[in-house]
């Protein structure tokens, strides 16, 4: 097995060649080596636990708040994907709690 390297462009399609080149290597066996064993039941499991968890963290909810209407459309022109700008500031707000504070006062 070997590292296939290509540089895509945003947009661009990828080569049809590459395509192959990684279709031809995935059709190769894996080969374990002491630097790579294979994993063991217990770390899968663990593998597969960790990345429920990230899925789980990644999930987004709906909510409905109330917002002034100048803030509102502050967000509003900033285009398409203005709530996940949203959320971003909420989330940057919740970790620094000096924001937080004095956003309570």
């Amino acid at each position: 097995m070997g590292i296939i390297k290509s540089t895509v462009k945003v947009g661009q399609k990828i080569p049809k060649e590459v395509i192959k080149e990684i279709r031809e290597a995935a059709k190769k066996p894996i080969r374990y080596t002491e630097d790579c064993p294979p994993s063991t039941p217990e770390a899968l499991k663990e593998f597969a636990m960790q990345r429920a968890e990230l899925n789980r963290r990644k999930k987004k909810q709906s909510v409905t708040i109330r917002v002034a209407p100048d803030v509102l459309e502050s967000y509003k022109t900033m285009g398409e994907g203005y709530t996940g700008v949203m959320a971003d500031v909420l989330k940057y707000a919740i970790d620094n709690p000096k924001i937080l504070n004095a956003a309570i006062r």
